[in-house]
């Protein structure tokens, strides 16, 4: 797609925008999450399953089958019927909806649902219960549908419960420092649970983390009557991590084992620093280094079919030398490396491998090792058979698989940056088929045979869509079962544009979004807002509705703001080398992209340059205040949301991916660190985080406030008590009309004269 496309997107939509508009004001009730009005300005949704290859609507009190050629509905039953059949009629086992129902087998007639304390199978055909487990008090909750067993977390322990309801009880030595059963290596790598059933439910992998070596990070409880100390275990950058290991549970033999994995000692300390690496320690698995590289990250756990073996990625400390390693799941023997990625830079799995359903000896492994997220064909002897996809674009997703036409369905942006679009690529020839044909962003949910797709996306100018799709047709047959309204058009809408500009490499192309006032006049001067992120694994700018923009850039636009928002190189879905290009220097390049944005404004005769701020939150909040002080004289007004301030406190999986150890490059933590900084700050800057942040802890913000003291620059604080790194529930909206209420306090009021004072108070 190109630029000039853009721009004709955009000049339509501002023109049909204020043409629809009925007057009426957001208030944040109605744009924030958390709102009193939030859910009411939503676009309208459906929720939808699968029930083998037919479709079911599962709304809050009523389940419906949807006929796949005319969309049709038909009831299949209700709510009340539910909790009559499996007799749930007491207050804690009751099932409040029906939304999360899912029907797992896909040739028998039972649903499964539930709430926080139970979950039940019922027979809808039948009218009769067919199993039952309670959850309640549990910290994790992992069901196999094959087995019926459950595994869960309680009390430190873990836990399996068989289909005949025995409880086993597989650990007794789990604690704050033994950690069973949940997500280790603080959720990067792509893991976000601790528990994984083989395929016939017979066995259960799962992971134990040793984290007694780590630092406690000092969290408070303010909330008793006297304050408690309520202790995070935190490794940071450079400091003694965790150590994971992995057992195999067998449901027959009631036995477990643990996979012999590498597993490294915790590191030695050099004298004065307790949890440091040797300063003079070479970096851990080196690529071209003497010595062969020691494990400390396992990853992406995924099983064969016949449930015999166990495959894992096994990273380095370094992150730069990742080997794919099979398991006998019997005995825990290491049985293969089946092939191994190394890199100058990091190298970041984050999908397991599937097996192609029609060929257990096949499977598909994702990999950025020519340069974009594609897709490879590998053998169990891990041999590459062939590169299913290539070019320069990403594999976003792997949606699922078509065992007749041996075919895989992706999303991937091939037609362009900010699209997500679907595709079905044959494994016999590589061919791709598009199975939709309009520009935007595209989700897909296939069902059990891969005939047919749930696919649900939005445009710029269409708020969601969702279609039923046939892909076993020569052109895909479609079935529109929602073109949701527009859920704000009684009200006065902001003018959504996007566009490019060059990076300041002279040559990648950058995409942003702009948010304009629903009443936009071109001969006025606006104050303008850069939100910025900027940071790995996140996006702004892409084709969906309004072009992807936040609730917030609305409601600022609506008091008279343009909001400014750019994707910088380092970010995501460009390519190993667009998100590689801040290696060892985090916020430089992304900083130098941004005044390029900047540099963008200056151009526009309606950007006020008097009146420049900036926002961001987390990684944003970083790069917040690194504009702010790198660049005083361009922003006057900033505010940062949980900002990291130095690298060296964040933890040890996630900065040293992207800056290596305080240890080994000490002068990109000292560069990227905005201590030495606090004494540029000029305009008005307020820090908010939340009071116990286990993910950039308070550390950060108070030792910049510290540096500020002592340099005599005045940034404002403000804490949110209890909170996380986000405010949660209504909190948020508080916290959004405290952002807003600091631009309109010291952006807002008009610029000074040319020659006058540049004095930012009201």
């Amino acid at each position: 797609m190109t630029r000039k496309y853009f721009f004709i997107l955009s000049f339509l939509y501002s023109f049909m925008l204020p043409m629809s508009a009925q007057h009426k004001l957001f208030t944040l009730e109605d744009l924030n999450f958390g709102g009193h009005n939030y859910h009411n300005l939503r676009p309208q949704n459906m929720f939808l399953t699968w029930w083998g290859d037919q479709l079911v609507e599962t709304d809050v009190e009523e389940c419906h089958l949807i006929d796949a050629k005319t969309g049709k509905k038909k009831l299949l039953f209700t709510l009340d019927q539910i909790n009559e059949w499996a007799g749930c009629d007491g207050e804690q086992t009751q099932v409040r909806h029906l939304t999360n129902a899912t029907f797992p087998y896909p040739d028998q007639p039972v649903v499964a649902v539930g709430n926080r304390r139970a979950f039940v199978l019922v027979d809808f055909k039948a009218k009769q219960l067919v199993w039952q487990d309670s959850i309640s008090g549990q910290e994790a909750n992992d069901w196999n549908a094959k087995s019926r067993a459950t595994a869960f977390v309680e009390d430190n322990q873990l836990f399996v419960v068989d289909a005949a309801g025995n409880k086993h009880q597989l650990t007794t030595d789990g604690s704050r420092n033994i950690v069973y059963g949940k997500s280790v290596h603080r959720d990067e790598f792509g893991i976000n649970k601790g528990t994984f059933w083989s395929p016939d439910g017979q066995r259960l992998a799962f992971y134990r983390m040793d984290q007694s070596m780590v630092t406690d990070y000092p969290q408070v409880d303010i909330f008793t009557r006297i304050a408690e100390l309520q202790p995070d275990k935190y490794p940071m950058a450079g400091t003694n991590t965790h150590v994971v290991t992995i057992g195999v549970y067998d449901l027959k033999t009631q036995k477990t084992v643990y996979l012999k994995t590498p597993v490294p000692a915790p590191q030695s300390s050099p004298e004065g620093d307790t949890n440091a690496l040797k300063s003079n320690e070479a970096p851990s698995g080196a690529v071209g280094g003497a010595s062969e590289s020691v494990p400390v990250y396992f990853t992406n756990i995924s099983w064969s079919p016949d449930a015999t073996t166990i495959y894992l990625q096994e990273l380095n400390r370094d992150q730069n030398d990742c080997r794919l390693v099979s398991y006998d799941a019997v005995t825990g023997q290491r049985l293969a490396e089946l092939c191994r990625e190394t890199s100058d830079k990091y190298v970041e799995p984050l999908h397991p491998i599937e097996f192609l359903p029609w060929d257990k000896n096949l499977f598909i492994m994702q990999s950025r090792k020519d340069g974009y997220n594609h897709l490879y064909i590998y053998n169990v002897k891990g041999e590459q058979v062939k590169q299913l996809t290539n070019g320069p674009w990403e594999v976003m997703e792997v949606v699922g698989f078509n065992e007749k036409a041996k075919s895989i369905v992706i999303a991937a942006n091939k037609a362009h940056p900010l699209h997500r679009r679907l595709y079905s690529v044959s494994t016999v020839n590589g061919q791709m088929t598009e199975l939709e044909t309009v520009d935007g962003v595209h989700r897909a949910r296939l069902s059990a045979s891969g005939n047919f797709l749930i696919d649900s996306y939005s445009t710029p100018t269409r708020a969601r869509v969702i279609d039923l799709v046939d892909i076993t047709k020569k052109t895909p047959r479609r079935t529109n079962l929602l073109e949701a309204a527009d859920p704000w058009q009684d009200y006065e809408q902001p003018i959504f544009e996007c566009g490019s500009i060059k990076a300041a490499d002279g040559v990648t192309d950058l995409y942003y979004r702009m948010v304009k006032p629903h009443d936009f006049n071109p001969e006025k001067k606006y104050p303008t807002v850069v939100y910025v992120y900027g940071g790995p694994h996140a996006h702004n700018v892409e084709v969906s509705w309004h072009y992807g923009s936040r609730s917030w850039e609305t409601y600022m636009a609506q008091k008279g703001y343009i909001v400014f928002i750019l994707d910088n190189r380092g970010s995501e879905n460009r390519g190993r080398d667009f998100e590689q290009a801040t290696f060892r220097q985090l916020g430089q390049v992304e900083m130098q992209d941004q005044m390029k944005g900047v540099d963008y404004l200056r151009t526009l005769p309606y950007v006020d340059m008097n009146r420049l701020g900036v926002h961001g939150w987390s990684y944003g909040g970083f790069m917040t205040i690194s504009l702010m002080t790198n660049y005083p004289d361009v922003f006057k007004v900033g505010v940062a949301g949980g900002p990291v301030i130095d690298w060296q406190w964040y933890e040890v999986m996630y900065g040293e991916r992207y800056m290596d150890t305080p240890q080994q490059n000490p002068e990109g933590y000292e560069k990227t660190s905005l201590i030495s900084k606090a004494k540029n700050l000029k305009g008005k800057l307020q820090i908010i985080i939340g009071y116990n942040d286990p993910t950039v802890v308070p550390q950060h913000a108070l030792s910049f406030i510290k540096a500020c003291v002592e340099a005599g620059t005045q940034p404002d604080f403000f804490v949110y008590p209890g909170e996380g790194h986000n405010m949660a529930g209504h909190a948020s909206v508080h916290l959004h009309e405290r952002i807003t209420q600091y631009f309109e306090d010291y952006l807002a009021p008009p610029s000074a004269p040319e020659g006058a004072t540049n004095d930012l108070r009201p």
